[in-house]
């Protein structure tokens, strides 16, 4: 079998950044307690006239010129979001248009803030079977429009942007190790889109249950998936929704914290872009290295959740 693995990242973050106190003045909420509870300082929020599309066609470009790969050599674009400009055309026909790459298979897929680790996963299996080589996955999210923002347990959590990778084929050892998918229809109707409001709503209590839970578990899971014990995880670069439910996660790795990414502060919950904005960011700063063992792991709306072990590497 093929070792595949990430050759290429990027990223996008809106310039405007909107403070908790910012949102204080406007909520019945306080800077420190959204601070002690989510871990969460400030979020971008995209202008009016930026939409998912023109953050994911930029996080690809930049993936693309990280990767040295031309577009022209990608065989397959997929885009996780769930706040996608139009209910159709998808995010990826836009973004394959804007690269100029027409005729190359392109599709959006929905797993909520699992969605990028879905889409990893699902890109591995076609360069797997030889059908592709180069497949372009990024996770764009603008989840600033559809947010209540007099709604103090959501306007307080999320952020957008958009982070983008070039999985191909890598040297053997590296590469994706394992994965893990699940989902629990049963939890659907703690986390949603209201179709009357178009709004996020969200059963708190039940969703941090939830992570706190399956986060950790599904952590260990694909690292014993892979062969492999919690000793040898280098770093993990979770979904950044909760510096709680992050450090439940850390906790059962037994990792210390300079062993995690805390993105989370900077960006608050940018559902599917938040896996990879946050290794892109710890690869800018060298935290994450040639050899690394590093797992991702999300969990979102649906209920659904998602972990991938890799030896960091091309």
């Amino acid at each position: 079998m093929k070792c595949v693995g990430i050759i290429g990242v990027g990223s996008y973050v809106p310039t405007n950044i909107v403070s908790n106190r910012e949102l204080e003045a406007e909520l019945d909420t306080s800077s420190e307690w959204i601070r002690q509870r989510t871990g969460i300082e400030e979020r971008r929020i995209a202008s009016e006239d930026m939409d998912t599309s023109d953050m994911a066609i930029i996080a690809a470009k930049n993936a693309l010129r990280n990767a040295s790969l031309d577009a022209s050599q990608l065989d397959l674009i997929l885009v996780a979001t769930t706040t996608p400009d139009f209910l159709f055309p998808s995010v990826a026909c836009i973004v394959q248009e804007a690269l100029g790459v027409p005729n190359i298979p392109a599709m959006d897929l929905s797993a909520a803030c699992t969605g990028f680790v879905y889409a990893v996963v699902t890109g591995k299996q076609f360069i797997d079977s030889n059908t592709y080589k180069n497949v372009l996955v990024i996770g764009s999210e603008k989840f600033s429009k559809i947010i209540d923002w007099s709604d103090r347990n959501t306007a307080v959590l999320f952020g957008d942007g958009a982070g983008a990778v070039i999985l191909s084929e890598v040297s053997e050892g590296k590469g994706i190790l394992a994965f893990e998918l699940g989902a629990d229809g049963t939890g659907a109707k703690d986390l949603l889109v209201d179709n009357k409001t178009n709004f996020v709503t969200m059963n708190g209590r039940e969703v941090f249950k939830f992570a706190v839970r399956q986060m950790p578990e599904s952590s260990l899971s694909v690292v014993h998936k892979a062969g492999l014990t919690k000793e040898d995880v280098d770093f993990l670069v979770p979904h950044q929704a909760n510096i709680r439910i992050i450090d439940a996660a850390r906790e059962r790795l037994g990792l210390d914290k300079n062993k995690v990414s805390t993105t989370v502060t900077k960006h608050g919950n940018t559902s599917a872009a938040s896996i990879p904005l946050a290794l892109f960011s710890e690869i800018e700063s060298g935290k994450i290295n040639d050899g690394d063992v590093i797992v991702m792991v999300g969990f979102g709306g649906g209920l659904t959740w998602g972990s991938i072990c890799l030896k960091w590497g091309k």
